[in-house]
């Protein structure tokens, strides 16, 4: 059974830090004490697991709505999601933030289990596992490393790293997160078409947009306008104000909803961008 760290206080954020072979650092696991009921929208940057210790919540990504509660765990693809912060005061959790750069090193020490591994990336982006003994013990053992003194923190966490994605294989029974970790493995990039018309509302830069199609800035923008034969901004912008059109026409919204709801903080630049494309305001499509 999950437990909530007792040495940790409830109003308290901490986390654990893996230093890196090239001197830099990354965070590993943190832990979480979210008391008030609240809608996000997160950008995951690396891949990230959640162990839901105590309490329940809601996460959405754009293919799917998830109620989990206390024992759950779930495998996040870098990406934007919505997640009420709790539907209880009691919620408590660990994120696990999976560095691809360590996922690969992963995978290369432990070809023998991908031999199998499936060509086909499951469609959704959060992946929900039910922990079992074997998991909750790994879990038991970890918590006492938060505030630990003992100089072989770091070499701990990376066996612990270690351990963390072999506990999830071993959950993987329908073989999806072997898929996604051989996918990532073999340096696959992200469709441009499913990239952009999952993400275009979302308030993503383009190196943020860069990094979840698995490409360099510089090549993200070079093979997008190969692709679309357009700038990725300009592409954006368009997608977004079709948005608009198709909201004004179809829905009840007003031109400030609408404004706010495909990225616009002025409701007067979005207007004028409105007026540049379709030639009258969006007040008149109405």
């Amino acid at each position: 059974m999950l437990r909530v760290p007792s040495s940790i206080q409830d109003n308290q954020f901490e986390s654990l830090n893996i230093q890196r072979s090239d001197a830099s650092e990354m965070k590993f696991v943190a832990y979480r004490s979210d008391v008030y009921p609240e809608r996000n929208e997160v950008f995951f940057e690396e891949h990230a697991v959640i162990v839901v210790l105590k309490g329940e919540k809601k996460f959405s990504s754009p293919t799917q709505e998830l109620h989990v509660s206390t024992g759950d765990i779930l495998f996040f693809q870098r990406g934007c999601y919505s997640m009420n912060e709790s539907i209880d005061t009691n919620y408590r959790s660990l994120v696990f933030f999976v560095n691809e750069k360590m996922l690969k090193e992963f995978v290369s020490q432990h070809l023998s289990i991908f031999q199998v591994a499936s060509t086909t990336l499951p469609t959704d982006l959060i992946l929900a596992f039910s922990s079992s003994p074997t998991f909750a013990t790994f879990i038991d053992s970890l918590l006492p490393y938060f505030g630990s003194k003992t100089p072989f923190l770091n070499d701990l966490l990376r066996l612990k790293f270690q351990e963390l994605l072999l506990h999830l294989l071993e959950l993987d029974t329908l073989g999806q997160l072997r898929a996604i970790l051989w996918h990532i493995y073999q340096g696959q990039k992200t469709d441009l078409d499913y990239l952009m018309s999952t993400y275009f509302l979302k308030p993503l830069s383009m190196s943020e947009l860069a990094r979840l199609s698995g490409r360099s800035l510089s090549g993200f923008k070079r093979e997008f306008e190969e692709h679309f034969h357009t700038s990725p901004g300009h592409w954006v912008r368009q997608k977004r104000l079709e948005h608009a059109h198709f909201l004004l026409r179809n829905t009840e919204k007003n031109v400030s909803e609408v404004s706010m709801e495909i990225g616009y903080e002025s409701v007067s630049h979005f207007i004028k961008a409105y007026k540049q494309q379709y030639g009258f305001t969006p007040k008149r499509s109405s």
